[in-house]
């Protein structure tokens, strides 16, 4: 469902998700749309997964944590920011999903448990995922904006969810668990060799922990597929929207399109594509800067007409690239931001991103 101003979008979707590479600006783009929501009176939260200070040096505090942190300023709604902290997200999850005390603390212990919550490939996804779900369910927020992990690929994010569901789906993880020693014999028949080869491997300790965390997850299964469902049904959705954020580079705009093309193939739409750092556009064209240049070639003013003629150049390029992007994505709302004289470093150039944002298409 499309929309025909950035100021719409802020002040009706419930979730914005801002994907594409890293270093176009994502993180500065979701923030200070989280900015332009509280300053037309929304309850909005960011999710940062950007491990640099910046956006908490902009925002004006210390530091951000795994919890909201209320920012104040000028706005006339709220205004809150969190840094994911994966490992936390996981914890509280197997806290929420667990049956009893004693669960969740050999859970928390197991060392299998702790490698895998810090660095198996797609957990940073999950939890990104998994604290849009809690945020979102929780009341507290209007809008809640996500700045998602750095990645080529839009759909592992989408995909999050399934990741651990497709683990509990599998019939080793089903034999792990099952209380009958006959299928406990039965998966010794039919993966012995497999877990001798991995004891050879990674050691047997770390293939009993892992056997051992499988056993202990038993019981939480359904709360997770649940919250699986729930959260993907959610990301479809209309009040969802999903915005890509590239620059004019032509290998970040390449790569801009490949995100469209990967959403397109799980029937999402980018709502809006951002740019930045565009050159700002002459009124003077490319031709008749050319020709300046040429007359000026051998007079005091020629450094400045060269200039003149290498900046139209370089702006005319800009937007032929960005015109083939939006090729990919023709009902996308499209906001050029130009290139700033100085990085995002304060409240007040947030907030120049956010005005810029909200006066798109307005």
């Amino acid at each position: 469902m499309g929309v025909n101003s950035y100021r719409t979008l802020a002040a009706e979707r419930s979730v914005i998700v801002c994907c594409g590479t890293g270093g176009v600006g994502k993180t500065t783009t979701a923030a200070a749309t989280a900015m332009a929501a509280a300053a037309m009176g929304r309850r909005a939260v960011v999710v940062t997964i950007d491990p640099a200070k910046r956006l908490a040096d902009a925002l004006g505090i210390a530091a951000l944590s795994n919890d909201p942190t209320i920012i104040e300023g000028p706005w006339n709604g709220t205004l809150a920011a969190l840094m994911l902290d994966t490992k936390e997200t996981f914890d509280d999850v197997v806290r929420h999903h667990s049956t009893s005390d004693k669960q969740v603390e050999q859970i928390l212990a197991n060392r299998f448990y702790r490698n895998i919550s810090e660095t198996l490939s797609g957990t940073q996804d999950y939890m990104a995922v998994e604290k849009l779900a809690e945020l979102h369910a929780s009341g507290e927020w209007d809008l809640v904006v996500v700045d998602t992990p750095p990645t080529r690929d839009a759909l592992a994010f989408l995909e999050a969810p399934k990741l651990l569901t497709r683990l509990l789906d599998n019939p080793i993880y089903k034999l792990l668990i099952s209380p009958s020693q006959g299928l406990l014999r039965a998966v010794n028949r039919a993966a012995g060799a497999v877990v001798r080869q991995l004891s050879q491997v990674v050691g047997a300790e770390v293939v009993d922990d892992a056997i051992e965390f499988f056993q202990l997850f038993q019981g939480m299964e359904d709360g997770f597929r649940e919250r699986a469902e729930t959260t993907l049904a959610l990301l479809s959705a209309d009040p969802t929207a999903f915005v890509l954020v590239a620059s004019p580079r032509a290998d970040t705009l390449a790569e801009a399109k490949f995100f469209l093309d990967r959403l397109g193939q799980a029937d999402l739409d980018a709502a809006a594509v951002i740019v930045n750092r565009m050159l700002p556009a002459l009124t003077v064209s490319t031709a008749r800067a050319s020709e300046i240049r040429d007359e000026l070639l051998d007079t005091p003013s020629a450094g400045a007409a060269t200039a003149l003629a290498d900046h139209a150049a370089a702006a005319a390029g800009d937007e032929e690239r960005v015109g083939e992007l939006l090729e990919s994505a023709p009902d996308a709302l499209v906001v050029r931001v130009p290139l700033l004289t100085s990085d995002v470093h304060d409240v007040e150039t947030l907030q120049q991103i956010a005005d810029l944002l909200l006066a798109a298409n307005d």
